[in-house]
């Protein structure tokens, strides 16, 4: 009975020291924000946090306490990120929970209809269970904590050199005539390598070697099949509401603009038949935006059976202080990102309810653009990233989702975009 007062005096001094420290923190909080980035001030900011966190675990969760001060020593993460992990490992749920998390900007996330249905058992023709909010790019929980670097940070090195400038010869536009760098096929066939100069993986999936395997998805002949006097291509957007920096809510600078340039293109400069949804299926309910547009893809795509494409256009979302841009072509242009669903996720594993037998389809047409993108455009693709769900690619096995720069690049750099991805899309199909 003694040892449990000491233990509950003990634990009521560690609350008093947590609350004031909380105290002394808000009481300077509004002095440090004005003392602007001073190194110091940042430094004894970081440890205060640290500090309360140290004080919050020892105080309610001492078992994550210990273990993460035994793997501290060995980690390049923070405390918050060693505490996050191992919630994750005590508590199965809040893994589970965090695994449904999207990949978006905003902390707006609920399961969606066809998950909601599947759970239940209910036998439903469309069972996407992706989770959607406003632009992708960045963990959108209470952490905070982004998924995409800059690009900088993503292309090869061996991709550091200036764009093919010659396109007055094609009379295409933004078409490169050569390759500017040529990637080793066989450092390609190095998982590792491949992985990591040309892959993001989000936390949601895993893969490995097995299906994520250079020389069998190179080797997957993506070539168009259907003549150009039936239609080939289907482009249209999940997000239809995405805009740019300096859109200003004007329908007419939104992502569905920038896919309308890019259906253009596809016509009028390489000879392909396009056809360009421009529905809006996350004007009513955003969040489950993908449960809403595969109808409509299955219908447009049940009314013109040749069509061997599908391409999600969308706009990713990034950091306020990010600008994924580059120079093609003299021009400053929005980079890219292609986007490739698993169906699979690191808790759960393989989802039978969200099946895509057109998996590795997809991961070849994405690496081979990207790989294209890499030789042609340098700088210009950003890492292909993976996730756990299927985002409506189970359509075709043709079938690409591509984020074309983030809220803070301007409606022109996203529309300079659409000329160098059309030739890659040519060069591939």
């Amino acid at each position: 009975m003694k040892r449990r007062k000491a233990n509950n005096h003990k634990n009521y001094r560690k609350a008093a020291l947590l609350g004031l420290g909380v105290l002394l923190v808000v009481v300077c909080w509004q002095n440090l924000k004005e003392a602007g980035d001073a190194p110091v001030l940042k430094e004894l900011m970081r440890q205060v946090q640290n500090n309360l966190y140290v004080a919050a675990l020892e105080a309610h969760l001492p078992a994550v306490t210990v273990t993460i001060e035994e793997q501290e020593e060995d980690s390049q993460g923070t405390l918050l990120e060693l505490f996050l992990e191992k919630v994750a490992t005590l508590l199965p749920i809040q893994s589970y929970a965090w695994d449904q998390s999207d990949y978006d900007t905003q902390v707006e996330s609920a399961l969606s209809y066809e998950m909601l249905m599947a759970r239940e058992g209910m036998d439903e023709q469309y069972k996407d269970g992706e989770l959607v909010a406003d632009g992708e790019g960045t963990v959108g929980g209470a952490d905070g904590i982004a998924v995409n670097d800059d690009a900088a940070q993503e292309a090869p090195a061996a991709a550091d050199t200036a764009v093919n400038q010659g396109t007055a010869e094609t009379g295409v536009i933004g078409a490169a005539l050569e390759p500017v760098v040529q990637i080793s096929r066989e450092k390609l066939n190095d998982f590792d390598y491949l992985v990591q100069n040309f892959y993001t993986v989000d936390r949601t999936t895993t893969i490995d070697g097995s299906q994520l395997n250079a020389q069998e998805l190179l080797a997957r002949d993506m070539r168009l099949t259907t003549p150009a006097d039936q239609p080939q291509i289907l482009i249209h957007h999940t997000h239809s509401q995405e805009q740019y920096a300096d859109s200003n809510g004007d329908p007419s600078m939104s992502i569905v603009a920038v896919g309308s340039y890019l259906a253009k293109l596809l016509t009028e400069q390489y000879g392909f038949n396009v056809i360009h949804d421009t529905g809006a299926y996350d004007v009513i309910d955003h969040d489950n935006a993908y449960s809403y547009a595969g109808p409509a893809v299955e219908k447009i795509l049940a009314e013109n059976p040749s069509i061997e494409v599908v391409i999600d256009v969308h706009r990713d979302g990034i950091g306020s202080d990010g600008h994924l841009v580059t120079e093609v072509n003299g021009k400053q242009t929005a980079q890219i990102m292609f986007f490739n669903g698993l169906s699979r996720t690191t808790s759960n594993g393989d989802l039978a309810y969200l099946e895509n037998p057109y998996i590795q389809d997809n991961l070849a047409f994405s690496l081979q653009t990207k790989l294209a993108g890499e030789e042609y455009y340098p700088g210009f693709t950003r890492s292909n990233y993976l996730k756990g769900y299927r985002y409506n690619l189970h359509y075709r096995p043709k079938s690409m989702l591509v984020e074309v720069g983030a809220q803070t690049n301007t409606f022109e750099e996203a529309m300079n975009a659409m000329e160098p991805l059309a030739d890659l899309l040519h060069k591939v199909l």
